[in-house]
């Protein structure tokens, strides 16, 4: 814990971009008779802009989407990528494209993620030649949220805001893809930064159960 907070406490540097990844699947829905007239009593008449639009209850099921999602806070940017699947490969060629696309001319890359086991310095062997996941591996300095801690994981809190403005309704794979790179788009365009104010100073304090009595039984 307290090693990815100091890692929080870093102040910004371009050469050496803090970002935090995480990925989260999203059930895919299909519904066939598509949306329904905003008064039920006039079926010919639209939809007015000011009423919300109203679905079928009916929907099919389309199996699920993956999210990647990287997020430096500092600079306010985030990258999304959907894929089919989440594996070690699809991770991998994630972490490849955050290398040589987004942050191409990066000294090293400060990577925070949590343990998942596709978060793994394997990974990039498992998905390509041991001298391309040589390189890749040189690229990222890595920092694991502790077991039960990926709340420290500021990518949980943009996957948040995510999944209020976007993922919160029915959605088909081709939708997801759209509405997932359009929101991104205007995150980034926005700016829209995370205040980080837990300190190690504060865990100290507040999770204070949480590290050893090391004062002995008094007398």
């Amino acid at each position: 814990m307290e090693d990815v907070l100091e890692v929080y406490a870093r102040p910004f540097d371009p050469q050496c971009p803090v970002v935090c990844v995480d990925e989260a699947s999203k059930e895919l829905h299909t519904t066939p008779h598509g949306s329904l007239p905003s008064q039920p009593s006039q079926p010919s008449q639209p939809s007015q802009p000011s009423q919300p639009a109203r679905q079928d209850y009916q929907y099919e099921r389309q199996g699920t989407a993956n999210i990647f999602l990287a997020v430096e806070p500092l600079a306010g940017t985030r990258t999304a990528q959907v894929t089919q699947r989440r594996t070690a490969i699809d991770f991998a060629h994630f972490a490849r494209f955050l290398a040589d696309e987004v942050y191409p001319d990066a000294q090293k890359i400060i990577l925070v993620t949590d343990n998942l086991n596709t978060h793994k310095i394997a990974s990039f062997y498992e998905a390509f030649s041991p001298h391309e996941a040589r390189r890749l591996v040189e690229r990222f300095e890595w920092h694991y949220t502790p077991e039960h801690g990926s709340w420290l994981n500021m990518a949980e809190i943009e996957f948040s805001v995510l999944q209020k403005q976007v993922l919160n309704t029915r959605l088909t794979r081709i939708q997801v893809e759209e509405a997932v790179s359009l929101w991104s788009q205007k995150r980034n365009a926005q700016t829209a930064k995370i205040n980080w104010q837990f300190t190690t100073k504060d865990a100290r304090i507040k999770l204070s159960k949480l590290y050893p009595n090391l004062s002995g039984p008094t007398v």
